[in-house]
């Protein structure tokens, strides 16, 4: 069909059958997350003070999932909340504990921040 001809899809089945290829047929629904082990939860130093004067001061971070043709991938991120700017991130299929430390090894390696580096996180589901 891609290349102009005709066919029925009866017929593209049958040709896909006989090679041994399957049709792709949408994606799976979004991913969701299940409880692990529940975590202490850390105190709320920043306070939603998101304006800060210096660079590598205060860190945010968090992360998302995109869809893409393998599967469903996972993106942490990490920014600098005086530039908006990214300094890290890692990218996986599992959403886990390394992600998340990833992305933080990739910013401190990138920025190599002071020792009072505040990090910041909404300590969401992993």
């Amino acid at each position: 069909r891609d290349l102009g001809e005709r066919c029925s899809r009866h017929r593209v089945h049958r040709l896909m059958r006989t090679e041994g290829l399957r049709a792709q047929v949408g994606y799976g629904r979004k991913p969701r997350f299940h409880g692990g082990t529940p975590c202490k939860a850390a105190a709320n130093l920043l306070d939603r003070q998101f304006d800060v004067t210096e660079p590598d001061t205060a860190w945010a971070s968090d992360f998302t999932f995109i869809r893409t043709h393998e599967g469903w991938m996972y993106l942490a991120v990490v920014i600098d909340l005086f530039s908006r700017q990214v300094v890290g991130w890692a990218m996986r299929d599992r959403a886990d504990t390394e992600l998340v430390v990833q992305a933080l090894l990739s910013a401190v390696w990138r920025r190599k921040p002071s020792a009072g580096c505040l990090v910041h996180s909404d300590q969401g589901s992993v």
